[in-house]
């Protein structure tokens, strides 16, 4: 059964995205099924995915709208180690009809009932802000994985985003829960950002993960080779980290599953 993560947050320029693609690459990497899905009209999970999103045959609307299934819709990645759900710019015509359909939140959870033993993890790259998109994806996942800059308007960005969450559980989808915050673009000479990290460390516990992802050149270059950085540099810090993440991500699963199975 597939752990569907919803990788969220309304701040734009938190590194989502690349939290995203690294994340599903690095997954692939420890030979576990993965599905990335792009939710966002720009199509950047796409891209970074080295698939064209101008050129690809079926996207996010094919599979929300036409309800065309997950199979005919997913594509591989670049390297070929993971299956992609392209977005573009028909994601903005698919939240605009969305709006007409019954049920038009649990779209995307409907659809991916046929997958979910097809594979182990499914991660959702949202749109930076709360549409119809955002919340199809949220209606669908298991939890929520937050990146976040260290910054002060980052804090207040997050408040909102819980409420959110809080409000999604009650009408749509009860069992939702916050996977974990992820601190990105992390630099340890800011003493701001040090500040922010301890007031997010006392706040949510365990939920902030031990990974912390630091500013990266490779980061950022690798998008622009269409390709997750671990592709890009293997033996890059960037890389390193979505790599530790994964693993960090893994063992609270294997935790999760132990704990269940004991009550």
């Amino acid at each position: 059964m597939a752990r569907t993560i919803a990788i969220a947050n309304q701040k734009g320029g938190v590194g989502k995205t690349t939290t995203a693609v690294n994340l599903a690459a690095s997954m692939a990497a420890t030979r576990r099924k993965v599905l990335l899905i792009d939710l966002d009209p720009q199509g950047n999970a796409t891209m970074g995915s080295g698939v064209d999103k101008y050129d690809v045959e079926n996207t996010i609307y094919e599979l929300l709208i036409e309800e065309k299934p997950v199979g005919d819709v997913a594509v591989k990645d670049t390297n070929g180690k993971y299956h992609l759900i392209a977005a573009n710019a028909d994601a903005t015509a698919a939240e605009i009809k969305l709006m007409e359909v019954f049920a038009r939140e649990l779209r995307l959870r409907n659809a991916l009932k046929a997958v979910q033993d097809s594979y182990d993890y499914i991660f959702i790259d949202c749109p930076p802000s709360l549409n119809m998109l955002t919340v199809n994806g949220m209606a669908a996942a298991d939890s929520i994985l937050v990146p976040m800059q260290c910054e002060y308007y980052a804090l207040e960005g997050l408040t909102a985003l819980m409420e959110t969450i809080r409000q999604l559980a009650d009408v749509v989808n009860p069992g939702l829960e916050i996977e974990g915050i992820l601190r990105t673009m992390y630099d340890p000479r800011n003493r701001l950002a040090n500040d922010v990290s301890e007031q997010l460390k006392n706040h949510f516990g365990e939920k902030v993960y031990r990974t912390v992802i630091p500013r990266n050149v490779r980061l950022a270059e690798a998008p622009s080779f269409g390709a997750p950085a671990m592709y890009y540099d293997k033996s890059s810090t960037g890389s390193k980290a979505y790599l530790a993440l994964a693993g960090e991500l893994i063992r609270r699963s294997e935790n999760r599953k132990e704990v269940a199975k004991e009550s």
